[in-house]
């Protein structure tokens, strides 16, 4: 009976253990986009794992992205606003409401990298009943770690990085949240790498493109389709405060030869911007004579000491993060040699990213050390270094790779640079009526190529302006697979994709991707046929906004109303205007759009009165 018992015993330990792979939401990746999924699942009462190949949860703002890149800080709400909040609220309740620390975190949208990973995890731990995190758990992109059955995804397998076995995950809906997009390739989504041509779309900076800095346009640019993806670095949070500063280490794979072309930049002053054009030979070589004097540079557009190599943004506690230097031949971004990134194994994307760690490590090293520079330059170099509180377990240098672009899905949508760019001077870009958040953020595209002889800057570097725009379901849906959701590698062109690749979208997507994975679950459907109209009344009562308005905001009385109305095509405009009156033009056009005729007084019935008739005729 003893046997028997310890034999069944045994036997429920390993069903229970077996059970337990079986969520209602897999993702693959802990970045922001994913945590955000967990979170948004989790208080629709799903289950989920995050399974997260590092030892740290976060992605980028976790790794040195501490200046939130967003143009309009109220395009994109929800749990993405709640992250900001609770940022501010850690440096007020640690330093004081009036403290430098909360004025430097700019509202929450600054923060330090450990700031970040303590406030991600502060959200995911109020969900310990939902979310289970396993770190070290690595996904390769082959088909024997996926099976899918009739179009639906069934089980993964991963590789436990701590013992080395294997590991397999059931669930109803998976969520491929890595910056690679290696679940969605694995599950057979079309995908595309590199840059599509000037003709395929007709996009601003298609293509192989010169530009000076801030989209002027220079002698060499083709439109031309090609492999390259766009140049990746990382994000270094840096510090002049002495006591909490670490000067660059010299790598052991230092290579001289690689920095050399600084030297003439900081005599010259030569750089990428537009004020280049104006400048000639003996303008730099009189910047020189300027500079052996022993002064800063004057050049036009040039930068002096550590802004020569990285463009540095304020945090708390005297850091900065540090990005590359847009307006440099050569900084911390190391084009041409991350192009296999998106399709390569792990072990290759290992070796990269000790060779960028090295390669950046070296870059700073020369500037601070290198005799051939001028001294004044060195000593301004020389004020700053890694922050020694930040990532304490890896040298003080960032965990991760800032992979800008790797796969781009082909999906149900495909956005391109049209769905960022206003239709006519002053008005919005296209406006989809299937938006699951407004973003903003320009086009931008980081250098494809090295620097070359005789071009104004690296190919591929361009920005260009874009208005808040509306982000549709359809990015992150695949065609061809049933119960898969790509919140992080959507469905775009290179240019498209651009604007989108920034963190608080991420985030947006990554809760509408957890709200759609419940309502498929709930309603036993694929992801492609989830309530629409039902994710979407779900999202803006999280107060996330899917339609911005200039004079609307989340906690306003009228938001969910607004939010409605918009999306129907009510207010195509930025402003809502509920307090003026109805015209007799919109009165028209609003009779029209909801099918009957609607009692008003042109120029004295408020809009928010006509408004309210249709809202509370469809949403009774």
């Amino acid at each position: 009976m003893k046997r028997i018992c310890t034999f069944t015993t045994l036997l429920l330990l390993a069903w229970g253990a077996f059970a337990q792979q079986h969520f209602d939401v897999v993702i693959v990746g802990g970045n922001p986009g994913g945590i955000m999924a967990a979170i948004a699942a989790a208080r629709q009462g799903k289950t989920s794992v995050i399974l997260e190949r590092t030892r740290h949860i976060g992605g980028l703002p976790a790794n040195g992205l501490g200046a939130t890149d967003i143009a309009t800080r109220q395009a994109t709400t929800g749990l993405f606003l709640e992250f900001t909040s609770r940022v501010r609220q850690y440096y007020a309740d640690r330093y004081g409401a009036n403290s430098r620390q909360v004025t430097d975190c700019s509202d929450g949208f600054h923060f330090e990298p450990s700031v970040a990973a303590t406030v991600y995890q502060d959200m995911l731990d109020e969900h310990k009943d939902k979310i289970t995190v396993l770190l070290m758990r690595q996904f390769d992109a082959e088909l024997p770690n996926i099976s899918v059955r009739s179009g639906r995804i069934e089980s993964i397998r991963i590789l436990n990085r701590e013992n080395g076995e294997q590991e397999t995950y059931r669930g109803n809906v998976f969520v491929d949240a890595t910056y690679e997009g290696d679940l969605g390739a694995a599950a057979g989504v079309p995908f595309r790498i590199g840059r599509e041509g000037k003709a395929e779309f007709d996009e601003p900076g298609a293509g192989r493109t010169y530009e000076y800095w801030k989209s002027l346009p220079a002698e060499g640019s083709t439109g031309e389709a090609d492999n390259a993806v766009q140049a990746y670095n990382y994000r270094l949070c840096l510090t002049n405060d002495p006591d909490n500063r670490l000067l660059f280490p010299k790598p052991v794979s230092y290579n001289r030869d690689e920095y050399v072309s600084l030297i003439e930049d900081v005599w010259t002053g030569k750089n990428t911007q537009r004020a280049m054009l104006q400048v000639t030979e003996e303008m730099m070589e009189e910047n020189r004579c300027h500079i052996a004097a022993g002064h800063p540079t004057r050049l036009a557009g040039d930068s002096w000491g550590i802004g020569k190599l990285s463009n540095m943004v304020k945090l708390p506690n005297r850091k900065t993060d540090g990005n590359n230097q847009h307006a440099a031949f050569i900084s911390t971004d190391l084009p041409e040699e991350n192009w296999p990134w998106p399709t390569s194994s792990w072990e290759w994307r290992d070796r990269f990213a000790q060779r960028l760690k090295d390669y950046t490590l070296g870059l700073f090293w020369f500037a601070q050390n290198d005799s051939e520079l001028p001294e004044h330059f060195r000593k301004a170099m020389l004020e700053w270094g890694l922050a020694k509180d930040e990532y304490q377990d890896n040298g003080n240098f960032p965990r991760q790779v800032y992979v800008r672009e790797g796969r781009r899905f082909e999906g149900v949508y495909f956005f391109t640079a049209k769905d960022a760019l206003p239709t006519a001077p002053g008005k919005r870009p296209p406006l989809h009526a299937h938006s699951v958040t407004s973003s903003h953020y320009a086009l931008d595209s980081h250098a494809a190529r090295k620097r070359e002889t005789g071009r104004a800057h690296l190919d591929g570097f361009v920005s260009y302006p874009t208005a808040v725009y509306t982000v549709p379901l359809g990015v992150m849906l695949p065609r061809n697979v049933k119960n898969l959701l790509l919140p992080v590698p959507v469905s775009g062109s290179h240019i498209g994709f651009s604007t989108l690749r920034m963190e608080p979208c991420w985030m947006a997507l990554g809760q509408a991707a957890g709200i759609a994975a419940s309502l498929a679950i709930d309603s036993q459907v694929p992801v492609q046929d989830v309530d629409l109209y039902r994710l979407q009344d779900l999202l803006i009562g999280q107060k996330a906004t899917l339609v911005y308005y200039r004079d609307v905001r989340p906690d306003d009385t009228h938001f969910r109303l607004v939010q409605y109305m918009g999306l129907r095509g009510y207010l195509p405009e930025w402003n809502a205007d509920l307090q003026g009156t109805v015209d007799e033009e919109t009165l028209h056009c609003w009779s029209a759009l909801c099918g009957f005729s609607l009692k008003a007084i042109p120029g004295k019935t408020s809009r928010l009165e006509v408004l309210s008739m249709i809202y509370e005729r469809f949403c009774k």
